[in-house]
């Protein structure tokens, strides 16, 4: 008989405690495991976004930034609401007197996702800032890629064994 009673109560206990309607909070964390963010901005220095770089970039120098070669492409993350407002395409870069007095010329150009953007041209040695609009329709994925082309830039040589386009610090949409 006490067996039975203990096992009713044990039973009765078990019971009870399943039909609890208490909430559980659940707490969630940020993982590494999620993989990187993808950035409307990528900078050169920043080792986190060197996954977007897809191809025509030189290591990392001067903790700051990166040679091109001619043809460079980067994927970027649109702004938001840029596929109705359209975004403004940025570089920031530099071409140095040992290109610029070799090409005597060049220019940049870029295509986003299909779309032409027009280029620019530089004749001198210096800091730029490569600025265009680029339509709504060419961003309206969650991930967008932006090719790069120059008419002009160094093959490999003696000197440098790299092809050498420009000095780029970031490339990156802005919102409209």
């Amino acid at each position: 008989m006490k067996f039975t009673i203990s096992v009713l109560l044990c039973a009765a206990l078990v019971a009870g405690g399943t039909g609890c309607n208490r909430a559980k909070k659940t707490r969630v964390e940020a993982t590494d495991e999620a993989g990187p963010t993808l950035a409307a901005v990528v900078n050169m220095a920043d080792a986190r976004a060197s996954v977007q770089l897809l191809k025509g970039f030189h290591d990392v120098e001067g903790n700051a930034w990166r040679w091109t070669m001619g043809k460079f492409s980067v994927t970027l993350r649109p702004p938001l609401n840029a596929s109705q407002k359209g975004a403004t395409l940025v570089v920031k870069m530099s071409i140095p007197e040992a290109i610029m007095g070799q090409v005597k010329s060049t220019t940049l150009t870029a295509n986003v996702n299909g779309a032409a953007i027009a280029g620019e041209t530089y004749t001198k040695a210096g800091e730029y800032t490569y600025s265009r609009d680029v339509p709504a329709s060419a961003l309206g994925a969650d991930a967008v890629t932006v090719d790069f082309a120059l008419d002009k830039f160094l093959p490999p040589g003696v000197a440098d064994q790299r092809e050498l386009g420009v000095v780029v610090s970031s490339i990156g949409f802005e919102a409209k």
